[in-house]
């Protein structure tokens, strides 16, 4: 894993997110303490076309200080290294969508807790630890009390297991599993789709453009500039999708242009036909 400054370090949207969810919690305990603040700020499944900004304000409410403490150390440990890989456009982005989610499966809290509420971070923040398993899978992650480290791989494995298991047994603790679930498969899509992207550049670059061939009978010469200037667009396109690959590496998908996104299709579907 590339460590680029400290790793207590802080990314802006790491830092911002952190501070939001602490000052959200402080206010609730010091200004804003009626229950009428997890009513109107909580997502219910029941109420979400009455209530239909609750799918974004639902991330930032916890039930207690345990709670908080536990999102906000994942998202201190893991956040900073994803938001440095990704970009921070990108790591916004990805955090908002792992969160939403999260909202989206808790729809089906419709059919088993019709009346429930769920509130936290914590679908955004293990899709945020899922994209630091994938990105550094052997990184190794020490859990208090096991004294031993984990690999990010296994832990996150553990996440996936444990959330899906509780969901598919129905386990009345009062942990919205299936808002963890979400938050993990939005980022399990995400991730694929860049992956996939990123993929498709690769074997663009793996074969250079073939040179066109020149009309029958030209003199020599000609054949010669032609196979010249063939060389030359092939080397501009060949630089041209190592640019752009750069560019998603350093800071995401999010920050092609149309005119980029096209250039990567173009190149993959030229590499088919050959």
């Amino acid at each position: 894993m590339r460590q680029t400054h400290s790793p207590f370090a802080l990314t802006p949207w790491v830092r911002s997110l952190l501070i939001a969810n602490a000052v959200v919690h402080l206010l609730r305990l010091t200004v804003f303490t009626g229950p009428w603040v997890i009513d109107w700020f909580g997502l219910q499944p029941a109420q979400l076309l009455v209530r239909w900004w609750t799918p974004l304000t639902y991330m930032f409410l916890h039930t207690g200080l345990p709670h908080l403490a536990v999102n906000m150390l994942m998202l201190f440990f893991f956040g900073s290294a994803v938001e440095e890989r990704m970009g921070s456009r990108t790591f916004g982005t990805f955090y908002l969508m792992c969160g939403l989610g999260g909202a989206v499966l808790s729809l089906g809290m419709l059919f088993t807790a019709p009346g429930g509420v769920v509130i936290g971070a914590s679908g955004a923040i293990l899709g945020v630890a899922l994209a630091f398993a994938i990105y550094w899978p052997d990184a190794p992650i020490f859990v208090f009390p096991i004294p031993f480290p984990i690999k990010a791989k296994w832990l996150v494995t553990f996440f996936v297991v444990a959330n899906l298991v509780s969901a598919l047994l129905g386990a009345d603790t009062g942990v919205a599993y299936l808002a963890h679930l979400g938050g993990l498969l939005f980022g399990f899509i995400y991730l694929k789709g860049e992956a996939m992207v990123l993929q498709r550049g690769r074997d663009a670059m793996a074969q250079v453009p073939r040179s066109r061939r020149p009309p029958p009978n030209r003199p020599e010469r000609d054949e010669r500039e032609t196979a010249d200037t063939a060389a030359r667009h092939g080397r501009a396109a060949y630089d041209e999708i190592d640019r752009v690959l750069e560019k998603i590496s350093r800071s995401g998908l999010e920050s092609l242009t149309p005119a980029e996104r096209r250039l990567l299709d173009d190149r993959s579907r030229e590499l088919r036909r050959h």
